[in-house]
């Protein structure tokens, strides 16, 4: 394997940690993890509907929204990456799962879609210049209220979540 290729794995491997820690920082609502994916005046466009501006913006628009539901969850699968030399673009499927609790039912929200981004390193480190976010589509599902549905007391919406004692290194 030359260097150019060994280079650009290493580069694909960093976007796609970054990718992978703005879905821990959402779920853990771990603010400035979340905000570490974009570059200082980085940009966030997930429609008109939703939120479009900075991705700092972005992250305040989307805490107020996720401090109405009890959980969420959120995943990225099939991330294909093109890099050159310091820039790349990404396409990532993304799912997540919101949960919210009524007096008398469990109301799910699942939204699936797929975040295209553009990457630049800057200083040594890679982030988000650009977000565009698609939504493919979304569905609610009632779900009746009892205790094993709310989902797991060890699970945390914060950084005493137990994942923090096993993944002590955040950046």
């Amino acid at each position: 394997m030359t260097n150019d290729e060994l280079e650009t794995l290493a580069a694909k491997q960093a976007i796609t940690e970054v990718i992978y820690r703005y879905c821990r920082g959402l779920d853990r609502m771990d603010r400035a993890l979340t905000l570490s994916v974009w570059h200082p005046g980085g940009t966030a466009d997930y429609g008109e509907e939703m939120y479009v501006g900075t991705g700092e913006g972005f992250v305040d628009w989307v805490w107020q929204q996720h401090a109405h539901f009890d959980r969420h969850s959120h995943q990225i699968t099939n991330v294909l990456i093109d890099v050159d030399g310091d820039t790349a673009a990404s396409e990532a499927y993304v799912t997540v799962a919101l949960r919210a609790t009524a007096p008398d039912a469990i109301v799910d929200t699942v939204s699936r879609g797929r975040d295209l981004d553009r990457w630049s390193r800057r200083d040594g480190g890679g982030a988000i210049d650009h977000r565009v976010h698609i939504t493919d589509f979304t569905s609610m599902h009632e779900l009746p209220a009892n205790e094993w549905a709310a989902g797991s007391a060890r699970s945390r919406r914060d950084v005493d979540d137990p994942s923090y004692a096993v993944l002590t290194r955040q950046d």
